[in-house]
This record gives C-alpha cells, sequence and structure tokens, in this order.
C-alpha cells in the first residue's frame, strides 16, 4: 500500500486520498463511521478507499459497490443529493439488504462527491442512536464542504494527470482521537486495572485483544499469553458462537454498550459487558448472577468445527441477496468476486463455467491473466480438480499443496498459493461450471466452513444459470435493434452530421431509441429521433415499425407534423400497449429553414454559429399510439449555414433526482461552450458530459446536424 499524501496535497498517480478527508468530516460532525469510496473513470462500481471506525472485516461485503445498487451510496451518487436514514427501521425499510446485514441501531447520511461536471464518488458517516432525528444545518454544511473540497482535489489531481486511484485495499484510519498520558500515568492505570477483584480485557475495533487483566484472564480459564492479538471467541471454544461475536458488531456499529451472558465449562456463567468508543472496546467480565441452570444447560462446549462465525454468515446473507438482483453473467463474475475474496478469506478465486465440453475462465480476482490463460479452455475430461469436481459433483478441500499433490500428482505449484477449494457449480443436476477458491496460508477447512462453502457455491449457481437465461435474450434483443438502426447515414452535399448510440447502462435491457436521416431532395432532408417505451424485445421491434413509418412518410414528401400524424395512426392501430416519443425536422438547405414537429419528445438545442444556444420548446405533442386523432404541430426557425441542431434521446438527460428541465439547460450550456468545429468530437464531448455528470440509466441516441457551404 502507497503512503498517503499529506493533507491538501495532490498525490501522484495511483495514490490514495489524503486522511483529512474523512478525518476531518468526522470529527466535525462527530460520526462514529466514516467511509469514502471513489468511481474509477470507465468503470460502474464504486470502491472503497479510506474507513474510520470500523473494522475491515465488517466493511468487507461493501468495499466494492455497483453504482445500480440499492445502497444509499450508490443512490447519493446517481440522484446527487444526500441520503439520510434516521432509524433501524426506516433503513430496513428503504434498503433491506442493509438492514439484512448490519441489523443495529445507527442513523446513516451518504452524500455525492461531485463537481459540476463529474460524480467522482460519496462519501457515508454513521452515528449512534443518540443523535438527534434530523441533521443540523451546520452538519450538512460540514457534508458538503467535504465533498467539494474532495471533488475539487480529485479534478485538480485529473487535470495534472495525477489522478488518484484507488488502492487495492480501502485504507483504514487510525483512532481520530488518540488517547495521550504519560508513562506514570500509563503505569498507574496498568496497575489498577491488574489490582481489580473483577475481570476486565480491551478489544481493538478488529475484535483482537490488546489487554487483559489477571482476574479476566482467571475467569476465562485461559493465559494472557495464549490471548492477546487473537479474537477471543476463535481461542476460546466455550465463546466460538455467532451471538457472541455479533454482541461485538453490534458494539462496533452501533457504538452503543452491549452485553452477553456465556457458560464456561462446566458450569461457570460468566457476564460480559461491552463498551465501544473509536478506538475499540472496554469489556467487563463478572460470574453471572442467577441459577446457574436457569438459561444454559451443561451442554460441552461448542467446536469451531461444528460453527460457522457471525461475521461469516452474514456476508453469506449478504452475498445471496446481492446475486438475487445480478443480471448478467458478468454481473454474477463480479459480485462473487467483491464479496467472496474480501469476505470468506480466499486471496484468489476463479470462475470457470463449462462450454462445450470445456471449462472456460469466466473470470477471476486475486489470480495473473498469465496463470488464467493455462487453465482457460480446459477440457472436461482432464485430470484436474476443477474438472475433477463437475464430473463428479463432490467437492474438493486440500489444506495444503501436499494434500493437493497426493490427490493429482501431476500437479505442479504454479502460484504462491498454500490451500485450495475446487467447488462445483450445479443447477437441477445440471453442471454449470466451477468455483475455485485459493488461500495464501494452509487452510483446514472444518465441517461446518466446508458446508457454508458449498451452500455459497449453490447460490453463485443458480446466479449463473438465471444470468446466462438473461443474456441470451439480451444478446437476442441487442441484435434485433442494431438490425434496425441504420448502419450508415445518407450524404448529403451541404449537410454534416455525427450520429451517436449508446446501450443502457450495466444490467439493463436493451431500449426502444432510434434516429434517422432521410434524403428527400438534392436540397432537403428530413431528421427523425425517437424513444420507444420500455426495454425488451418488444420495444425494440416496434422501433423498427415507427421508424420504417417515418421513413415512409417521409419520402413521400409529408410535413413534420404529417409524419407524426401517420405514425401515430399506425401505432394506435397496432395497438401495441406501448407508446412512443418522436421529434421530426425537415431541413430545407435552400432556404436556410427547418420545420420540427413533437409528439413528446425532448427539445432539439439549437447553437448558432456565435456559439448561443436555443432550446427549441415546441408546442408539446401526445405520445405516439395513445390517440389515432392527435394533431401534431409543425414550427419553423432559422438553420443558417454554420449553425448545429441537437436531437437526442432522454438518456442524455434524464437521471434520478435531477429535475428534467435544469439537466436540459446545463446540456445547453455545455453544447454553447464546446469549442470543436469537428461534429464528431462534438458528439463525443456531449456524451461524456451526460456519463460523466450522473450513472445514466436507459439508452442514449444522438443526432448532429450542422449546413455549411460548400460540397
Amino acid at each position: 500500500m502507497q503512503r498517503p499524501a499529506a493533507p491538501g496535497s495532490v498525490a501522484g498517480p495511483g495514490e490514495g486520498l489524503p486522511d483529512a478527508v474523512l478525518a476531518d468530516v468526522v470529527r466535525n460532525t462527530g460520526a462514529s463511521v466514516g467511509l469514502v469510496y471513489l468511481l474509477p473513470p470507465g468503470e460502474r462500481v464504486l470502491r472503497l478507499v479510506l474507513a474510520s471506525g470500523v473494522s475491515r472485516q465488517i466493511v468487507a461485503p461493501w468495499a466494492r459497490v455497483p453504482v445500480d445498487a440499492a445502497i444509499p451510496v450508490a443512490d447519493a451518487m446517481r440522484r446527487r443529493r444526500l441520503v439520510w436514514l434516521g432509524s433501524q427501521e426506516e433503513i430496513a425499510r428503504r434498503y433491506p439488504r442493509l438492514g439484512l446485514v448490519l441489523p443495529y441501531d445507527f442513523m446513516l447520511a451518504a452524500a455525492p462527491i461531485a463537481g459540476a461536471d463529474t460524480v467522482w464518488g460519496g462519501i457515508v458517516l454513521l452515528w449512534p442512536v443518540w443523535h438527534p432525528a434530523q441533521l443540523t444545518a451546520a452538519e450538512q454544511e460540514t457534508i458538503a464542504a467535504c465533498c467539494r473540497r474532495t471533488a475539487a482535489l480529485l479534478q485538480h489531481a485529473a487535470d495534472s494527470g495525477r489522478p488518484l486511484g484507488p488502492a487495492d485495499e480501502p485504507r483504514l484510519l487510525p483512532a481520530l482521537y488518540p488517547h495521550e498520558a504519560d508513562p506514570a500515568q500509563a503505569m498507574a492505570a496498568l496497575g489498577f486495572a491488574e489490582r481489580l477483584p473483577v475481570g476486565c480485557c480491551a478489544l481493538d475495533l478488529d475484535g483482537r485483544l490488546t489487554f487483559i487483566n489477571p482476574a479476566g484472564a482467571e475467569l476465562v480459564g485461559a493465559s494472557a499469553a495464549s490471548l492477546l492479538g487473537k479474537r477471543p471467541w476463535e481461542v476460546l471454544l466455550w465463546l466460538y458462537d455467532p451471538v457472541f461475536e455479533d454482541r461485538y458488531r453490534e458494539a462496533v456499529v452501533s457504538r452503543q454498550p452491549t452485553s452477553f451472558t456465556a457458560r464456561r465449562p462446566p458450569d461457570t456463567r460468566l457476564s460480559f459487558q461491552l463498551y465501544p468508543d473509536d478506538s475499540g472496546i472496554s469489556v467487563h467480565i463478572t460470574p453471572a448472577a442467577g441459577d446457574p441452570t436457569a438459561t444454559e444447560t451443561g451442554a460441552a462446549a461448542p467446536s469451531p468445527a461444528g460453527l460457522v462465525g457471525a461475521t461469516a454468515l452474514y456476508h453469506l446473507m449478504h452475498l445471496a441477496t446481492a446475486l438475487a438482483e445480478a443480471a448478467g453473467v458478468q454481473d454474477v463474475v463480479e459480485l462473487a468476486a467483491d464479496q467472496i475474496v474480501p469476505g470468506f478469506g480466499p486471496k484468489a478465486l476463479a470462475l470457470l463455467t463449462v462450454e462445450d465440453g470445456r471449462l472456460r475462465v469466466t473470470g477471476y480476482r486475486g489470480y495473473s491473466p498469465e496463470l488464467m490463460a493455462r487453465f482457460d479452455a480446459v477440457p472436461l475430461s482432464s485430470d484436474t480438480p476443477a474438472a475433477h469436481v463437475i464430473t463428479t459433483g463432490v467437492a474438493s478441500f486440500f489444506a495444503t499443496f501436499a494434500d493437493l499433490a497426493l490427490a493429482y500428482p501431476p500437479a505442479v505449484r504454479q502460484d504462491e498459493m498454500a490451500a485450495w477449494a475446487f467447488l462445483p457449480l450445479i443447477v437441477s443436476g445440471r453442471p454449470v461450471g466451477s468455483l475455485v477458491l485459493a488461500y495464501d496460508q494452509p487452510h483446514p477447512f472444518p465441517p461446518a466452513e466446508r458446508a457454508m462453502l458449498t451452500s455459497l457455491a449453490g447460490l453463485t449457481a443458480q446466479a449463473l444459470d438465471r444470468a446466462r437465461l438473461y443474456d441470451a435474450k439480451h444478446t437476442l434483443a441487442h441484435t434485433l435493434q442494431t438490425a434496425l438502426l441504420p448502419h450508415l447515414l445518407p450524404r448529403i452535399p451541404g449537410l454534416q452530421v455525427a450520429a451517436r448510440y449508446r446501450p443502457a447502462g450495466h444490467g439493463m435491457d436493451i431500449g426502444g431509441d432510434f434516429y434517422d436521416l432521410i434524403r428527400c431532395t438534392p436540397t432537403t432532408a428530413v431528421a427523425a429521433i425517437g424513444d420507444v417505451q420500455g426495454h425488451n424485445t418488444t420495444a425494440a421491434a416496434l422501433m423498427g415499425q415507427v421508424r420504417t413509418a417515418v421513413h415512409a412518410h417521409a419520402t413521400a414528401g409529408a410535413t413534420p407534423g404529417d409524419i407524426l400524424t401517420g405514425t401515430n395512426r399506425l401505432l394506435t392501430d397496432l395497438d401495441p400497449g406501448l407508446f412512443a416519443s418522436c421529434l421530426i425536422a425537415h431541413i430545407d438547405l435552400t432556404t436556410q429553414r427547418a420545420l420540427l414537429a413533437t409528439a413528446g419528445h425532448p427539445p432539439a438545442l439549437l447553437r448558432h454559429p456565435d456559439g448561443r444556444t436555443d432550446i427549441l420548446r415546441l408546442s408539446p405533442g401526445l405520445l405516439l399510439g395513445i390517440d389515432p386523432d392527435a394533431d401534431y404541430s409543425t414550427a419553423e426557425i432559422p438553420i443558417p449555414p454554420g449553425a448545429a441542431l441537437a436531437l437526442y434521446t432522454d438518456g442524455l438527460v434524464e437521471s434520478p433526482g435531477t429535475d428534467i428541465d435544469d439537466a436540459t439547460a446545463a446540456l445547453a450550456g455545455h453544447l454553447a461552450a464546446a469549442e470543436p468545429e469537428d461534429l464528431d468530437a462534438l458528439a463525443d464531448i456531449l456524451l461524456h458530459h451526460a456519463e460523466q455528470s450522473a450513472p445514466r440509466h436507459d439508452d442514449i441516441a444522438l443526432l448532429l446536424i450542422r449546413p455549411h457551404d460548400g460540397p
């Protein structure tokens, strides 16, 4: 991990944000936990880069968050506004996945880190429930100021060619309120704790024991040396219960005192009271009062081999809910890698799928591309553990390389891993692939963990099977839409044209956006753009019919209003149950005029030769397909040489939480400020503006037209 830059400075390429970005806002708002996320350029997954007041284990499921996930920080970024959750009930209602995995009392705020044109990421802050029901005005301004400063820092770094990128692992900040004491005070406090007749110990935020007094060690029946640096429930078998680990998680997340009672064999009941703050947890240990058999039996202490820790169970629950939302195969691969590697202990993962009798590497994390290339396309008949578990349907676990070599004598160590789990991915008795998990230390795989990993593989297999069906449907729709869009626009002397189409955001179906340019006479042309309601094959097919109708009426010499009238009648006759918006522009190069008509479509933009840009708000007509007798009026505008007409679909301006009029005005301002004379470069600039200003969840079609003098 690279050394963080000094507060206020600009880090070098690939370096992370200064710690002060998070530390200052946590201090100034009194938050107990803080998280900062960045969205790397060109990606659709937020990466956790800074964390304060919480352990790496607890934040592992949230280290990577898809921008379209139902998670507060993603919502704040998409909507470009603060998200406030004032109670556990509100969290569970609005964000069920978060409520399931962190079922504790806390309050949460998430805010976007955004500049004028770019959304860089988001910040998340947690408070204990004794915080007021709403954020104060001062707290809101502190959060907003932090986001503005961070966005400015990121923009400056990007402009200087030294972008601040996320590291492989999030950086955990040290305690923001360190306890300072002179050596004499420290020794006095140590002596005080050691003389106490009651037990006490201290845990860091990761749950590891940093101190235990003699009375505490005697009560738990273990020496301080055997406990220091370890999580107590992983060393003391009678504490190895998900309930006890869950109390620790609750203390860290909620910052509220909590307690539990445990039985130390044979019949000593102990009460543990946990008092958390930002640096760790103080634990008070005393014999529990009451009847020793009142709440517990004399059953033998559980074994780690028979139980799975609370953290692992919550990670499994989180993975299950995340996979339920996955759409395509790549979604499943990314989610599995994002959750399994940080949450369940492996250092590397490979997901292989069955294709034509071979195993194909569909995705991986922690392995090198060169190593994965060696295992890609391995026949199912090969004598390899990844293939063997598919043919047998039985998982294989190898605690050491010696175990692997014994089972597969040809095995050669090709990486630095020391233990492996090979898990078959089977749905309804049909193999769909295998999941390989690798560990950098010998790993015993007790029965409880084997069962959990087998469940994990089952969840992944079901999600992968659903995703394959989704991808097949998506490919069909995309092929249909691509076939229906014009492959090449006609060349018309005196008219420059640039067109762009971008499919909807990751995980969405294909839509019904279309554009067209139709040559009518040597000096006239009709430009059309439209959007059919829906995101499926039906929408794509109907889009083709609408485009065909527009083309037919345009070539027959109809005015823009008449083109829409005729196309509307066709749609109402077909009665597909879908509506469409459309905008038609008839351009006459001789008169330097254009006739426009709209059917509920976003307004066109006209950039004058001097850069001034108008929003052409026409008399709105009904969407196509609603009323067969709808009338569409035609308006006339001048369009001199050098002016540029921009037609687009709502995907270019529409984003959750943003007023459509404000977004249209922002697009017009961006078009006015653009410098390039080349229309293709201008089209790319407008698309970049849209994609950087907020995540997009709809298709985008864009058509730029500019009359010019000369051939």
